[in-house]
């Protein structure tokens, strides 16, 4: 299981010092040398690609016990959204919300929470990595997204899953300041991946994501949408957010985070 994987943080804790070595040695000249601009710029492809030729696309991320569950799992992102259609979901215990699934799919669908709850389900205990440099470990339960996804059928087309969510994180005028992630097709029908509305043996409460929040336990924690509304396959993301797969891509972020 785990025990073959190489993850992303013990392949960087083994490059970067040699990176930095390199880059001190020739300080601002080395800097501005546009050879190693590139290899910076370049760094987050040559990630996914070691990643994904290290690791079989069913390689699990660690799983704990129970006893290794954190006393308090921080909520990360926002954490009360302020979206007037959210609150009234949340004021009527999520009755009237559905799960809207388009894009390039075959059949376009809507599903309640009572819906996602009746499909089969997957329980996990797993840690949350966030950017930031804390980790929490907590006991997830829904349904895998690969289970959603096969109800619509993808189009051969689709090369990504975007998730639409509820809470904005920046006042824009174009509206791009709205939370959303995306993975790709193959991370989408990973096990782990799931529509998660269980955290800890209770309901997901609002600030952990409440109705339903992603689980890409092979990625860190700003993939993890919370407070999502809509699924979306897509060929590409020219025409979403500001083009780069996600709102941190958009500012700078890496789009894929594997750990």
């Amino acid at each position: 299981m785990a025990k073959r994987a190489i993850s992303r943080r013990r392949f960087l804790a083994g490059f970067a010092p040699a990176a930095g070595a390199v880059a001190l040695s020739g300080c601002d000249d080395l800097s501005r040398a546009p050879w190693f601009r590139n290899v910076l710029f370049s760094a987050e492809s040559l990630t996914e690609t070691v990643q994904r030729s290290i690791l079989t696309p069913d390689s699990l991320a660690t799983e704990f016990t129970e006893a290794d569950i954190s006393p308090v799992f921080r909520a990360n992102g926002s954490t009360n959204p302020n979206d007037p259609a959210y609150r009234a979901h949340v004021a009527n215990g999520f009755a009237d919300w559905r799960l809207t699934v388009g894009g390039l799919v075959e059949t376009p669908a809507e599903f309640s929470l009572a819906d996602l709850r009746a499909m089969p389900s997957r329980t996990q205990i797993t840690r949350h990595d966030c950017v930031e440099g804390w980790s929490c470990i907590g006991k997830w339960k829904g349904v895998q997204l690969a289970h959603v996804l096969d109800q619509v059928g993808l189009k051969p087309e689709a090369k990504f899953i975007v998730f639409r969510c509820a809470d904005t994180l920046e006042e824009t005028l174009d509206g791009t300041g709205k939370y959303y992630e995306s993975i790709a097709v193959v991370d989408a029908h990973h096990p782990q991946t799931i529509l998660a509305y269980d955290m800890n043996d209770e309901v997901l409460a609002v600030p952990h994501g409440a109705p339903i929040r992603v689980r890409v336990e092979r990625q860190l924690g700003y993939k993890m949408a919370k407070y999502v509304m809509g699924v979306e396959a897509v060929a590409s993301f020219a025409e979403i957010g500001r083009g780069s797969g996600g709102f941190w891509p958009d500012r700078g972020y890496d789009w894929y985070a594997g750990i």
